[in-house]
C-alpha cells in the first residue's frame, strides 16, 4: 500500500519571516533573494517526500523528536511533524538570537 505524503502547511508566521529575510537581501541583490527563497522553499517542498530527514530542533523544549529544523544559507528553518501534515514552524537568519520555544 502506498503511503500518502502529508500536507505541508506554512502559518503566517513563518510565511511573513520568510519575506522579510526576501526583501532583507533583495535590498542589496535581487537575484541572491530569488535564489535564496527558491532554495528554502524547494527544501520544504522536499520535506514531504521524507519528514524525518533532519536532526530534531535543539532549540525545542520538551521536543519529542516531532520538531525538526534544518539550515540553508544561514537561514534555519524549523518544522513539526505529524502523521498527516508537516507545519512549518519558523524561518530564523542563525546570526539571531536562537530563542527556545
Amino acid at each position: 500500500m502506498v503511503k500518502k505524503k502529508p500536507k505541508i502547511v506554512i502559518p503566517t508566521l513563518p510565511k511573513s519571516q520568510l519575506k522579510e529575510a526576501y526583501e532583507f537581501i533583495k535590498f542589496d541583490s535581487p537575484k541572491n533573494a530569488e535564489k535564496v527563497r527558491s532554495k528554502i522553499l524547494s527544501a520544504i517542498k522536499e520535506l514531504a517526500d521524507y519528514p524525518e530527514r533532519y536532526s530534531p530542533d535543539k532549540y525545542r523544549m520538551n521536543n519529542d523528536g516531532t520538531f525538526r529544523a534544518f539550515e540553508i544559507y544561514k537561514y534555519r528553518i524549523s518544522y513539526h511533524v505529524s502523521p498527516d501534515q508537516i507545519t512549518i514552524v519558523r524561518v530564523l537568519h542563525t546570526k539571531r538570537e536562537p530563542k527556545t520555544y
